[in-house]
């Protein structure tokens, strides 16, 4: 009963943790003229991903690479799949170009270059250093081009009148100046204590009920602990999605798989003595699996800069399959080859000939316009 308590307070936290964050960020970058999409790559990624980066980093301090690797491979497959996926089945997300254009593809080469150092078995220190390096440029990149928003934005008071939203009118009222700015900075950071603790408290229960059932480490951290450390991303993707703030739901997503990749991998590799050894399950299906649910996001981000309802579904019900073949892999069962023949006969060329298909359809709509 304990545990259960500790589960469901967890969740109570995370819902309040993620209003408070997804409220103070949008109005914060109203505020100091900051478009809400590089808060949400930013601020709210990084916050959000704050409990993979503490179990990755004391998994592996405490020699479980099993969980550190496949908290973070977990984490990322489930982003997408369930986090998009229900955000789009709210509400239809429309995707800035910027996101189509760098971001996501920043996002598949991240992905492709922890498959490849991941590819030996093993995650070393300098390698974990190229990582890290790379958050911290990327950082940076976001942090130059929220600058140069912000001077575009101060440089046409008229233009922001014009646009002016019942948000900015709602950020007026909550209050201006210091007072208005702090206020939104303390929403911001008493929404990231509350999701790093509500995530810890699930995290913790949700992982003693799987352990009483005798599942591995490599399956609890694909699973249990991806999900429980992916829930601040879901709740603040949802209740951003639902607040009508699509560019923090969307730019949530693709900042917290790059900075799991490239901080949170880099950063359990640095700490390691040895590096991280990573397992052949998850180098031989789980890893592909993640690189493979990144490129997919960029013909669905490039159709009409939406996600649409339909393609949520899509990613709902190939999050529900990776799940079940996880769980036929942990157990050895009889029923995998028939799962890995439709995955490999009917799944994947069906959505082939979809993407394909929009894709052409998309093309087709730019001529006739």
């Amino acid at each position: 009963m304990l545990t259960f308590g500790l589960i469901v307070i967890g969740l109570v936290t995370l819902v309040v943790g993620a209003e408070c964050l997804v409220r103070g960020a949008s109005r914060l970058a109203s505020a100091v003229g900051i478009s809400p999409l590089i808060i949400g790559l930013t601020v709210v990624a990084f916050g959000t991903s704050a409990p993979e980066m503490a179990v990755s980093v004391a998994s592996s301090l405490s020699g479980r690479a099993d969980i550190a690797v496949g908290n973070v491979v977990g984490s990322n497959i489930f982003n997408v799949l369930l986090i998009l996926g229900l955000s789009a089945s709210i509400l239809p997300l429309v995707v800035d170009r910027k996101v189509i254009h760098f971001d996501v593809p920043v996002m598949i080469a991240a992905s492709l270059l922890s498959w490849w150092l991941c590819s030996d078995g093993t995650v070393n220190r300098i390698e974990g250093c190229v990582l890290f390096a790379g958050i911290l440029a990327y950082s940076f990149r976001c942090l130059i081009v929220g600058r140069r928003e912000s001077l575009e934005s101060r440089m046409q008071p008229q233009a922001v009148v014009e646009d002016s939203t019942s948000e900015s009118a709602e950020l007026k009222n909550a209050g201006s100046g210091v007072i208005g700015f702090l206020w939104q900075m303390s929403l911001v950071v008493v929404g990231l204590v509350l999701l790093v603790l509500g995530a810890g408290w699930l995290v913790d229960g949700a992982t003693e009920v799987a352990r009483q059932l005798g599942v591995s480490e490599l399956v609890i951290g694909l699973t249990i602990v991806a999900a429980g450390t992916s829930l601040p991303e879901l709740a603040t993707s949802i209740v951003a999605a639902l607040r009508g703030e699509r560019d923090i739901s969307v730019g949530n997503v693709v900042g917290s798989n790059m900075f799991n990749l490239l901080g949170v991998l880099g950063m359990a590799a640095i700490v390691a003595p040895n590096g991280i050894v990573v397992a052949d399950q998850a180098r031989n299906f789980d890893i592909p699996v993640m690189v493979a649910v990144a490129v997919a996001c960029l013909p669905v981000f490039f159709t009409g800069h939406l996600i649409a309802r339909w393609e949520g579904g899509m990613f709902l019900g190939y999050f529900v399959a990776y799940n079940v073949t996880v769980v036929l892999l942990a157990g050895n069962s009889t029923a995998l080859p028939t799962v890995r023949l439709l995955m490999l006969g009917i799944v994947i060329p069906l959505t082939i000939i979809i993407l394909i298909t929009s894709l052409a359809k998309a093309g087709i709509r730019k001529r006739l316009m």
